[in-house]
């Protein structure tokens, strides 16, 4: 008896595990996209829900991955956060690097590395402790979603269909994000609502 008790606290431990696991990604396409409050890099509180109203987008981020590396050298993110900017749109920049891990750069060095690639995210969030990205199943850098005026996740997964590094030629790709701004700003429907994210795993 005395050792089943003893038991008890672990097999606590472990369905907590589990329920955490099981709910650790809530955000599902046609439904509400998971709210959250955090701070961006000059300390400004940044609340998904308070841009009802805005398509918002969500891009995962790490400084480091080739990838990543890759989309802002080629100026190609940057291009369409200023494009999505000029449309009204919210872009939104997030890392869930843990602390020290791989693209966790401290405030004053993300803002010198977008200066220095003229990204333009309206802002950019440090979720050091993995929140967001876990609230959200974000796997990979980059990782897209598009939110609705609605507040409803519209799309998530791939930012295009050229799944490489390496300098690849972007003008081939077919780019999902901008397609589902394009979807919803026409009213009509996201046609490819969902693919499979590429790029380098999320450093949680």
């Amino acid at each position: 008896m005395k050792n089943a008790l003893l038991r008890i606290p672990a097999l606590l431990t472990a369905l907590l595990a589990l329920n955490a696991t099981a709910f650790a990604a809530s955000a599902e396409i046609g439904k509400a996209a998971p709210d959250f409050t955090a701070q961006d890099i000059q300390g400004k509180q940044v609340k998904l829900s308070d841009y009802k109203g805005k398509i918002v987008v969500l891009e995962w981020v790490n400084p480091e991955c080739p990838f990543v590396k890759d989309h802002y050298a080629s100026g190609n993110i940057p291009a369409l956060q200023k494009s999505a900017a000029d449309e009204g749109v919210i872009w939104l920049s997030i890392n869930s690097a843990a602390p020290d891990k791989q693209g966790d750069y401290a405030p004053e060095k993300v803002a010198s590395w977008t200066k220095s690639k003229n990204a333009a995210p309206a802002a950019y969030i440090r979720d050091s402790d993995g929140v967001i990205g876990k609230l959200y199943g974000a796997k990979t850098t980059p990782h897209m979603f598009v939110i609705d005026a609605e507040g409803t996740l519209a799309y998530q997964g791939a930012i295009d269909s050229v799944r490489s590094a390496g300098k690849p030629d972007r003008s081939k790709a077919t780019n999902y994000v901008t397609a589902a701004i394009a979807s919803l700003k026409s009213g009509s429907p996201v046609e490819k609502s969902s693919t499979a994210p590429y790029g380098c795993g999320v450093k949680y």
